[in-house]
C-alpha cells in the first residue's frame, strides 16, 4: 500500500512537471522530436506493454473448456483459503503499531460524557454545564484525543457494537470547533479524515468529499491505521481486517489526533458508547 501511494505521488509530480513544461514551451512542428530519445523509448515500451495487457485480457479472446474452468474455480478456492489463513498474521502485524490514547474531556461537546479513563464517549440528552473552553466542540458531537502523533505508524481500534450511527477518524488540532460551520464535522474540512456509519451505510469523508463504501455488514470494531512515512489513513473492519477505505494524503502538516463522534441516540437505537479498545 505504501509503495503504491509513493508511486502515485511520483507519477502526479511527473505529470505536474510535464504540464508546466508544456504550458511554458511552444510545441515544435514535429512533436515527437520534442521528447528526448530516452523518453520516446520509455513511451514505446509502456505503450507495447499496455497493448499486450489489453489484448491478453480481452474477454472475447478467452476460451475456457470445462476442465480449465474447474481448475480456475479450484485455484480461486485455494487463494481464498490462503487469504483467510493470513488474517491472524495480518492482525498481529497491524496491532504491532497500536498506540495508547485517551479522549480529552476539555474538547468534548457538552452532550458527551467522557469516561474517567478517557476511553469512551457516550451521548446524553442533558446539556452539561461545562466551561466553554476554546478547544471544546459546541455544535458537533465530537471529542478528540489528548495525545497527538507526528511520525511513525499508529493503530487504534474502537468498539462500535450495537450502534446505528457513529463517525471515527483522525484530525489535526486545527479543526474548527465552534458554530455550525461544515468544517466542524469530521471529514468535511481538509483538517480531518473519517468514516461515517449511518443506518447501515458507510461513507468515507475528507475535504467535504463523500465516498460511499460498498459494505453492508456491521462490524463490532473499527480499526484506524495511519502511516506518516506513506502519508496514509486507513480504515478497517477490525473483526477480520476487512479493508474499508484508504486516504492517500501524501503527507501531514500537523500532529494527528484520534477523533470520535458517537452520534445522537437515534430514537433509542444508538445509546451505546464508542469505546477505544486496549492496545494490548
Amino acid at each position: 500500500m505504501e509503495s503504491n501511494c509513493s508511486l502515485i505521488q511520483e507519477i502526479e509530480q511527473d505529470l505536474a512537471r510535464i504540464a508546466a513544461q508544456m504550458a511554458h514551451e511552444e510545441m515544435p512542428t514535429k512533436p515527437m522530436k520534442w521528447f528526448p530519445a530516452s523518453s520516446l523509448s520509455l513511451l514505446t515500451s509502456v505503450s507495447t506493454r499496455i497493448s499486450h495487457l489489453l489484448n491478453s485480457t480481452d474477454p472475447s479472446s478467452v476460451s475456457l473448456d470445462e476442465a480449465m474452468a474447474d481448475q480456475i474455480l479450484s485455484l480461486t478456492d485455494s487463494v481464498s483459503l490462503l487469504l483467510r489463513s493470513q488474517t491472524p498474521i495480518t492482525k498481529h502485524l497491524i496491532k504491532a503499531y497500536s498506540s495508547q490514547v485517551s479522549l480529552d474531556p476539555e474538547t468534548a461537546h457538552p452532550k458527551l460524557v467522557i469516561s474517567p479513563g478517557g476511553d469512551s464517549a457516550t451521548y446524553t440528552h442533558a446539556w452539561q454545564e461545562l466551561e466553554d473552553l476554546p478547544g471544546r466542540f459546541d455544535t458537533t458531537l465530537n471529542a478528540i484525543s489528548l495525545q497527538g502523533f507526528s511520525d511513525g505508524r499508529h493503530y487504534w481500534e474502537v468498539d462500535v457494537t450495537g450502534k446505528t450511527y457513529w463517525e471515527l477518524g483522525l484530525t489535526y488540532p486545527t479543526i474548527a470547533r465552534k458554530g455550525d460551520a461544515e468544517d466542524c464535522w469530521l471529514g468535511r474540512g481538509k483538517e480531518s479524515w473519517c468514516v461515517e456509519f449511518f443506518d447501515g451505510e458507510y461513507t468515507a469523508w475528507h475535504g467535504g468529499v463523500p465516498h460511499q463504501l460498498p459494505v453492508t455488514r456491521r462490524f463490532r470494531r473499527i480499526g484506524i491505521l495511519c502511516s506518516f512515512p506513506a502519508g496514509t489513513v486507513t480504515f478497517l473492519g477490525a473483526d477480520d481486517t476487512t479493508p474499508l477505505f484508504c486516504f492517500c494524503a501524501g503527507g501531514f502538516t500537523h500532529p494527528l489526533h484520534l477523533a470520535v463522534c458517537p452520534g445522537h441516540d437515534h430514537g433509542g437505537a444508538n445509546v451505546n458508547p464508542v469505546v477505544i479498545c486496549s492496545s494490548t
